[in-house]
């Protein structure tokens, strides 16, 4: 029994995973991401059923296009083993028995994969653009709004540091809208702090500041590494607008996430 929910837990990471990849290529572009049927980018094709099944439809279509057999790029199917991994891993982080299903846990899950699907897209977005999606930000406040509620609600968690951490978002929220783009100004190390925020009242400050650590090391290690090859074969110099910072604290912030969840549930 067991075996067969880890199963359908896989495939649905799949289908979260298939989506990622469609949502990071299409909200920079204002590209509808519910309505809009899937495509070839290259061709325009319109994909069939058979064409949408993670994992299964690249392997099927040898990795190109039914129609114009342009080549997909390898990192769709990577990214849906991941997410099915990554589904998978946080279930058994969390101890997910099909004998024993507790309701407290699967809504703590539920909370965990609609927080990561947040962070997942708004890494994936910077990485690729070097931009925070403000829209994707709003997503995860919210969904952290809830669970702050939800908290509340069944453990009476004390609020008034959430409500701190609320007051915090809205008033950098005010700066960016009101203030920066009255100015034209970059507002990309605002929304870092938004998405730190975001982190902190979802996140415990243990969980938030090795996130931030993790991120940190990364980010010297990849200046490190790139100032090594630039005097090996004399890359540009890397600028430090250049670094996707968002990304970085994403990536971080599910390890960390991960990990901790591993410790307490079988460590402690």
């Amino acid at each position: 029994m067991n075996i067969f929910l880890y199963v359908i837990i896989f495939i649905t990471g799949t289908v979260f995973g298939s989506f990622y990849t469609l949502a990071v290529y299409r909200i920079p572009k204002n590209i509808d991401i519910v309505k809009k049927h899937s495509y070839c980018p290259n061709c325009n094709h319109k994909l069939g059923f058979f064409e949408l099944i993670p994992v299964w439809s690249y392997i099927f279509l040898g990795g190109k296009c039914k129609h114009c057999k342009q080549k997909i790029r390898i990192r769709y199917l990577l990214l849906e083993l991941l997410g099915g991994i990554s589904f998978v891993v946080l279930a058994l982080a969390l101890k997910i028995d099909a004998f024993h299903l507790n309701t407290s846990t699967l809504i703590l899950y539920g909370f965990v994969i609609l927080y990561l699907t947040a962070i997942i897209l708004i890494s994936g977005i910077d990485k690729e653009y070097r931009k925070i999606d403000k829209r994707v930000l709003a997503y995860g406040i919210i969904i952290s709004i809830i669970y702050m509620i939800y908290l509340y609600t069944i453990d009476s968690t004390s609020i008034y540091r959430y409500a701190i951490y609320l007051a915090v978002y809205i008033i950098l929220l005010s700066v960016d809208t009101f203030v920066l783009r009255k100015y034209a100004t970059d507002s990309y190390i605002m929304d870092i702090l938004m998405l730190l925020n975001m982190i902190l009242i979802v996140s415990e400050a243990q969980i938030f500041i090795m996130t931030v650590v993790m991120a940190l090391l990364a980010i010297l290690i990849y200046i490190l590494l790139r100032k090594t090859l630039q005097k090996n074969v004399g890359n540009k110099k890397i600028k430090f607008q250049e670094i996707p910072i968002g990304f970085y604290i994403g990536a971080s912030n599910i390890i960390v996430l991960f990990m901790m969840t591993f410790i307490t549930n079988y460590c402690i």
